[in-house]
C-alpha cells in the first residue's frame, strides 16, 4: 500500500456537516481532506483544479444535484471514486446513484468508522454499501430498478411525473381530474415520503430519475417552497 494519502473531496451545501466530516477526515490515518465544495459546479471545478482520489458527495446540493454531478464527475475523470453520503434511504436513490457511477453509499447516520471504511474501500476499487443497503442493491439492480421512488402510490408517482414536467398545481388537477386540494395533499405526502423541503427539490429529483421532461413545459420557480 502506498504511503501517499487518501485525497478526498467534501460535496455538501450544509456547512455544520462539512466542517464536521472535514475535522474527522482530519483525525484519520492516510486520508487527507483537499477541498469542499458546496453545489455541483463548484465540485467540478474543484475536481478538475486538485484531483482528489475520492469524492464524498451528497445528493441534494441547494439548486443542484447530486446524482448528476456523479455523472459528470464520473465522465470527466474516470479515476476519481464517488462515494454517496446521504440522508435518502429510498431504493430509487441508491439505484440512480449507483447507475451514475458512485462506488459507495452510506447514510449521514453511518458511523465514523463506516465512513473510513467506505472511502478505503471506494478508494481501493472496492463497492461499498452501507449496512442497511446492502442486502437490497443486489435485488434492487437485478430485478426493477426502472419502477422509481416505489414507496409512492401509483397517484403520487404520477402526479410527481407532472410536477417534472413543470405543471402547476391547478393544471395537474385539471389534467387528473382531481380537486386542487386532493393535488396539495399528494404533493405533501410524496415531500414526507421522499424527505424533501420543497417542491423544487422534488422536481430535481423526479427528473434525475428520467421522470418529466426538462426543458419542456412551463418554467418552474426553483425559490418556490409551497407545496
Amino acid at each position: 500500500m502506498s504511503d501517499t494519502p487518501i485525497r478526498v473531496v467534501v460535496v455538501d451545501d450544509h456547512p455544520v456537516f462539512r466542517l464536521g466530516m472535514s475535522a474527522l477526515l482530519d483525525t484519520l490515518t492516510g486520508i487527507e481532506c483537499v477541498g469542499e465544495a458546496t453545489d455541483a459546479a463548484d465540485a467540478l471545478t474543484l475536481v478538475a483544479r486538485v484531483r482528489p482520489d475520492v469524492v464524498l458527495m451528497d445528493l441534494h446540493l441547494g439548486q443542484g444535484s447530486g446524482i448528476e454531478a456523479t455523472r459528470l464527475l464520473r465522465r470527466d475523470h474516470p479515476a476519481v471514486r464517488v462515494l454517496v453520503v446521504t440522508m435518502l434511504n429510498d431504493d430509487a436513490s441508491l439505484v440512480a446513484a449507483l447507475r451514475a457511477g458512485a462506488r459507495g453509499y452510506v447514510l449521514k447516520g453511518a458511523s465514523a468508522t463506516d465512513v473510513e471504511r467506505g472511502i478505503r474501500g471506494v478508494a481501493g476499487g472496492d463497492l461499498i454499501l452501507g449496512a442497511p443497503l446492502a442486502d437490497r442493491a443486489g435485488a434492487l439492480l437485478g430485478t426493477r430498478p426502472d419502477i422509481p421512488f416505489p414507496q409512492l402510490t401509483e397517484r403520487e408517482r404520477e402526479i410527481l411525473g407532472l410536477l417534472a414536467r413543470g405543471l402547476a398545481n391547478p393544471l395537474i388537477a385539471h389534467r387528473l381530474g382531481l380537486s386542487a386540494k386532493t393535488v396539495r395533499n399528494n404533493v405533501s405526502a410524496i415531500l414526507v415520503k421522499l424527505h424533501l423541503g420543497s417542491r423544487a427539490e422534488a422536481i430535481a429529483l423526479a427528473r434525475d430519475h428520467g421522470m418529466g421532461a426538462p426543458g419542456t413545459g412551463a418554467t418552474v420557480p426553483v425559490a418556490d417552497r409551497r407545496p
